[in-house]
């Protein structure tokens, strides 16, 4: 079986201003490396539907989704900042409820068997909102409403959430920490923003707060002992991503140095263990990643491993 690759033209439209490193230019990167790395060929494309109230509401409050809705801009020229680095334009509500929406669509497929694992092409990102709130360019948390999908109408009862974007995944933490059907693991740069997940004492979260200048070795030896035995433990019956590929060594909105490799090597222990115990269950979420070239490299490299050649 190949990998649903999921998406949405709103998606390219949501844009929050000039200059701004989230931007419709990422998802373009992608794209064009996926097709000159050839693994364009290896994908099946699904358009992203859209969430509905009902389906954010199992991780949002109601009176935020309102609140989203409301202020909502209608004309083409208008852009209301809804957090102090999060923005909506005239497409953004759309974009967002398809990005949420790819979460549903990338759990059903997998959960019918009719494909392994899914990629989540979409922005905004969402692994930074919390209940109620945006935050860091995120407006509703796409793998989180997966997440609670899953639960809720496949009764799952053990699910596994890996982030190993370079910002610490606090509204995922938010939403999910004390429920023990959700383990929750999310390596981060530390200090860094959001400043959170350093502290936290929760038996269903695995925090790696890393110091700036992290490698690829030292990543690799702290998730192997901090993460894999855990998540080994745990026996998932599906593992969803949040795949931020900000902690490259290109990338200029954080300080690791990580490479392409690392991002392979992740990802594969994530396959491997997802062959073990979830059928080979994997939908993985774009979140960060803002240098075009090292983003496009890392999104290909992670799809596929995410096929798997074994």
């Amino acid at each position: 079986m190949n990998l649903a690759f999921i998406s949405h033209q709103s998606c390219r439209e949501h844009q929050m201003g000039a200059h701004h490193p989230e931007c419709p230019e990422r998802l373009h990167a992608i794209q064009d490396r996926m097709i000159a790395s050839g693994m364009e060929m290896l994908v099946t494309h699904y358009d992203a539907p859209q969430a509905k109230v009902e389906d954010l509401a199992r991780v949002h409050d109601r009176d935020y989704i309102q609140g989203i809705f409301d202020a909502a801009p209608r004309a083409s020229d208008v852009l209301t900042w809804i957090d102090g680095d999060t923005a909506m334009n005239c497409h953004s509500l759309e974009a967002a409820l398809h990005s949420a929406g790819a979460a549903l669509l990338g759990v059903d497929l997998v959960m019918s068997d009719k494909h392994h694992a899914a990629f989540c092409c979409v922005r905004p990102p969402g692994h930074h909102a919390g209940r109620a709130r945006a935050s860091g360019f995120c407006i509703f948390n796409n793998v989180a409403v997966g997440a609670a999908y899953a639960l809720d109408h496949y009764g799952l009862e053990r699910i596994a959430i890996v982030d190993f974007d370079v910002h610490h995944g606090d509204g995922t933490e938010e939403i999910f920490i004390g429920d023990e059907r959700v383990l929750f693991c999310s390596s981060f740069q530390h200090p860094f923003y959001p400043g959170t997940g350093a502290d936290t004492d929760a038996p269903n979260v695995i925090n790696l707060p890393l110091p700036k200048l992290t490698d690829g070795q030292a990543f690799k030896a702290s998730v192997e002992q901090a993460w894999l035995p855990r998540l080994d433990a745990f026996a998932p019956q599906l593992i969803m991503i949040s795949a931020g590929f900000d902690g490259h060594i290109e990338d200029d909105m954080a300080h690791f140095n990580l490479r392409e490799a690392d991002y392979a090597w992740i990802t594969r222990e994530i396959h491997h263990l997802a062959r073990k115990h979830s059928h080979e269950r994997v939908v993985s979420f774009l979140e960060g990643g803002y240098t075009l070239s090292a983003l496009g490299r890392c999104v290909s490299t992670h799809v596929d491993e995410l096929i798997g050649h074994l």
